[in-house]
């Protein structure tokens, strides 16, 4: 008699739980948002906008999450991208040349990434503290640079930020009959390149599953001969650089400069990561969890706004719940994975 051999199915480790969680959660609140408020969140530009507006954060978040999964934390992406965006406006309305202004964005990311990871791996000192230092270092330089909102004045650089994405098929049909195509800015494409190539890094390079392995348990890197130190050094000079470039997209959205700018990034940074799955210990998450921990993020504020409730505070009282949320939906999840694990 033939016997049926059964396929035997992993299961899903924490990363991917966490990050099918969010997922799940994220189109289920889209879809309830749809149903009950309708509006905008029945148009497929509804969710481009929401991607114009957070390119930037998706970039940043990207290098913060590669930070937490190694057990570290960064929280002066929000002041370095300030500073950026300030000093490239200041370049340009100089007259200085776009391909500059962009190597003069990734400097200053890279210099920060570089001056942390040392700091941090090499001396040994406490990460909140060096980059606490970092932020203000950045938001005073800032502030040395312009007090006054500077608003780019650059024929080439106008182009650059006026070139849109448009998909006829997802458009809609305008209150004058005309169709209106969805557009999405450049930016969103080069926050979308860097999500596809830190998710490669992190799935299937070594310097990725090292960066988990020192995240997860550092003694045990140790011992499977991973080089500690210069892991975590190159986790903040990956941060860094992704700064930089955060910032510059962050010039592309909104063509102004101000000592305010992105300021409360990093704040939203670290809760996207933390709703998209990515623990505080470390070892754990995704760069795909974090995108759609930003797109969670992002619509529970639509949802506030498109309630009524047009008030900032609103916001900021809902994205303190939702991040209570997540860290207690974390803890117990994997609090009864790890219980039946032991049973």
């Amino acid at each position: 008699m033939n016997q049926k051999i059964g396929v035997r199915r992993e299961p899903l480790t924490d990363t991917q739980l966490l990050m099918t969680i969010t997922i799940f959660i994220f189109f289920g609140m889209y879809l309830l948002a749809m149903l009950l408020l309708g509006g905008g969140f029945l148009r497929a530009q509804q969710v481009f906008d929401m991607l114009n507006d957070n390119a930037s954060l998706i970039i940043v978040s990207c290098g913060l999450t590669i930070v937490m999964i190694g057990g570290g934390i960064d929280i002066s992406v929000g002041a370095v991208t300030s500073l950026v965006v300030m000093s490239c406006v200041l370049y340009l309305n100089g007259g200085g040349n776009i391909f500059v202004s962009i190597l003069l964005a990734l400097g200053i990311g890279l210099a920060f990434g570089l001056v942390h990871g040392f700091l941090i791996s090499y001396l040994e000192i406490q990460p909140f503290i060096v980059t606490l230092a970092g932020m203000f270092f950045a938001r005073g330089m800032t502030t040395i640079l312009s007090v006054n909102p500077q608003k780019v004045a650059h024929e080439g650089f106008s182009k650059l930020r006026d070139i849109k994405i448009e998909i006829p098929w997802l458009g809609y049909v305008a209150n004058n009959g005309n169709v209106v195509p969805a557009r999405m800015e450049l930016g969103v494409v080069i926050a979308l390149v860097c999500l596809v190539l830190i998710f490669i890094l992190l799935k299937f390079i070594k310097l990725g599953r090292a960066f988990y392995a020192i995240g997860g348990n550092q003694q045990s890197a140790l011992m499977l001969g991973i080089n500690v130190k210069r892991t975590r050094f190159i986790s903040y000079v990956i941060s860094g650089l992704l700064s930089g470039i955060s910032g510059y997209v962050f010039m592309m959205h909104t063509g102004a400069g101000n000592a305010t700018n992105a300021a409360g990034m990093e704040m939203n940074a670290i809760a996207s990561s933390i709703i998209g799955g990515t623990l505080l210990t470390g070892g754990v998450g995704n760069v795909a969890g974090t995108f759609f921990g930003t797109m969670t993020l992002t619509t529970i504020k639509k949802i506030v706004v498109s309630s009524g409730l047009k008030e900032p505070w609103w916001q900021s009282i809902t994205t303190g719940g939702m991040l209570c949320f997540f860290i207690l939906l974390q803890s117990v999840v994997l609090g009864q994975r790890a219980k039946r694990k032991k049973s």
